[in-house]
């Protein structure tokens, strides 16, 4: 316990000494005075939640709906499901942004004349580029799946299904109104990891030329910046821990009071 505190206080507490420790005066916490006047920092912090909820979005919509089927109606492509959502453990970031960039070469040089030139660049978009939010879908796969599997794994399925079936429900109703209510505790830690894992990604969207929040605070430190923009990603971690602190005793208190 005390190495693994030191492991992750030890960086936090570098952090805010170095916002704070000023050469000249001492003590000094105009950095933290200058969070909310500092250059960039909304609309980068604007970008990165917008994209964070559309991923959560889209990984819900691509993932509750397959692992529902699947438990229901052919487990047997389980393990199918699982190795494919499994695979961009094994891709490393900088492997599937050289694929990304590639692929959108390959279409500035052959899609230039065609209808499909105004969606390749709709997608390209700076204000909310679509292409981020692919690849982001794409590396919140292996996490999701995990948390979500595992939250339908814990539930006797079949069981819940018929019930609500006995009970005059259809079977669409009854996994809206019945399964996913009992799923609440997986899908509430599954947009958890996703927001924490788009919040702090780096490689991609500096790689692609976006300036998402972890690229502005990367941006802003070699820039000189650094008291303040290292103040900033203090003060967003303890308001997400915090955020995400909250949302999950309130998502156990839910689960607490509803019966199954």
């Amino acid at each position: 316990m005390i190495i693994a505190a030191v492991y992750f206080v030890g960086p936090l507490l570098g952090s805010f000494v170095f916002t704070v420790d000023d050469p000249v005066k001492g003590f000094n916490l105009s950095a933290y005075t200058q969070i909310f006047s500092v250059s960039g920092l909304w609309p980068a912090l604007q970008l990165s939640l917008l994209l964070a909820v559309a991923t959560i979005a889209l990984v819900f919509l691509l993932l509750i709906p397959t692992v529902i089927a699947v438990r229901l109606g052919t487990p047997r492509l389980r393990s199918v499901v699982e190795f494919v959502c499994m695979l961009p453990l094994v891709v490393p970031s900088i492997a599937l942004t050289s694929g990304i960039n590639i692929l959108l070469r390959w279409g500035t040089d052959n899609l230039a004349s065609t209808p499909f030139w105004d969606t390749l660049l709709a997608i390209q978009n700076a204000n909310f580029p679509v292409v981020l939010l692919l690849a982001y879908v794409v590396m919140a796969l292996p996490l999701a799946f995990r948390t979500l599997d595992a939250g339908m794994r814990a539930l006797d399925v079949r069981t819940l299904l018929e019930a609500a079936q006995n009970n005059g429900a259809g079977r669409v109703r009854a996994i809206v109104l019945v399964i996913l209510p009992n799923l609440r505790g997986a899908m509430l830690n599954a947009a958890m990891l996703t927001l924490a894992l788009v919040l702090g990604e780096f490689t991609v969207s500096s790689i692609l030329g976006y300036t998402p929040f972890a690229v502005w605070i990367v941006n802003g430190n070699s820039a000189g910046d650094g008291p303040v923009t290292t103040a900033v990603s203090l003060v967003s971690m303890v308001l997400t821990w915090a955020v995400l602190l909250a949302l999950s005793v309130t998502g156990r208190r839910k689960s607490g009071a509803t019966p199954a």
